[in-house]
C-alpha cells in the first residue's frame, strides 16, 4: 500500500459537517487500471468518479486532493488516459473510513482516433449507468473554457441519479474579479439547481481542497440515510 508520507488534515466546511469537521487522510493506493468492464474491480466500497475533458486536469486534481504528487500519472498530451483508473482512500472519519476515487478517460480531445473514443464511450457509459456503488460524479470544467459538451455531460450525469459536484479547475488563472461572475455563469448556463455544489479549485495552489472533501463527506454521509446505499439499474 501507497501510505501518504505524512498524515493529512482536511478541515471540511462546517456548514456541511458541524459533527465532524476534522478528516485525516490515512493512505491511498492505486488499484489497477481497466480497459473494459470486465476488468473493474469488485464494487465493494462507495465509489466517487471523476469526469471532464481530457486537458481538464483531472489527474493533477487527484493529486492534490489525496496530498500526494505521483499516485496518478498526469500526462502533458491531453487523451493519454485510456482506462478507468481506481484508487482506493482510507480516512479517519468513521462514517467515510474506506472509499475508491475512480478517474475516467477525459472526452473531446481531436487527436484521439475515433476508434478509440468508440471503445472509450460505451465504456464510460456502463461504468456511470450501471456501477452500483457509484454515490457521486465530480464534473470538472475548466474555469475559463468551458464548452456545450461540458453542460451535455452535466445533463447527462443529472439524468443518472447519482450526486454530482461540479468543479471548475485551474481558478488561479482566474482574477478575484472573474471568480465570482464565473461561478454564477456556468451554474446558470448548466442550469443547476441550487443544491448541486459548484466549486473553485486549483491543483497548483490548492485551493478549494477542504470545500471539496467537504462536499464529497457530504454526498456520502447523505447517501448513508437511505436505506439503500446503490442505485438501481438503468
Amino acid at each position: 500500500m501507497a501510505h501518504l508520507s505524512s498524515v493529512a488534515q482536511v478541515d471540511a466546511h462546517p456548514a456541511l459537517l458541524p459533527d465532524a469537521i476534522i478528516m485525516k487522510l490515512l493512505s491511498a493506493e492505486f488499484i489497477k487500471s481497466s480497459v473494459s468492464p470486465e476488468q473493474f474491480p469488485a464494487d465493494h466500497l462507495p465509489e466517487i468518479a471523476f469526469v471532464g475533458r481530457s486537458n481538464v486536469g483531472k489527474s493533477s486534481l487527484i493529486n492534490s486532493l489525496l496530498h500526494r504528487k505521483k499516485l496518478a500519472k498526469v500526462s502533458k498530451t491531453p487523451g493519454k488516459t485510456r482506462a478507468v483508473n481506481f484508487f482506493t482512500v482510507r480516512t479517519s472519519d468513521p462514517k467515510l473510513p474506506l472509499l475508491s476515487l475512480v478517474d475516467l478517460p477525459g472526452y473531446g480531445y481531436a487527436k484521439v482516433s475515433k476508434t478509440m473514443r468508440a471503445q472509450w464511450g460505451p465504456m464510460i457509459e456502463q461504468y456511470l449507468e450501471q456501477r452500483q456503488s457509484l454515490g457521486a460524479v465530480i464534473l470538472l470544467i475548466e474555469s475559463r473554457v468551458w464548452m456545450p459538451q461540458d453542460v451535455m455531460t452535466i445533463q447527462w450525469v443529472q439524468s443518472l441519479g447519482c450526486g454530482l459536484i461540479i468543479v471548475l479547475t485551474k481558478a488561479d488563472k482566474l482574477r478575484q474579479s472573474e471568480r465570482k461572475p464565473t461561478l454564477t455563469e456556468v451554474r446558470v448556463a448548466c442550469g443547476l439547481p441550487a443544491e448541486v455544489p459548484v466549486l473553485l479549485y486549483s491543483a497548483e495552489t490548492h485551493e478549494g481542497r477542504d470545500a471539496l472533501w467537504g462536499e464529497i463527506r457530504a454526498q456520502f454521509n447523505g447517501l448513508q440515510k437511505h436505506e439503500s446505499g446503490t442505485r438501481e439499474l438503468r
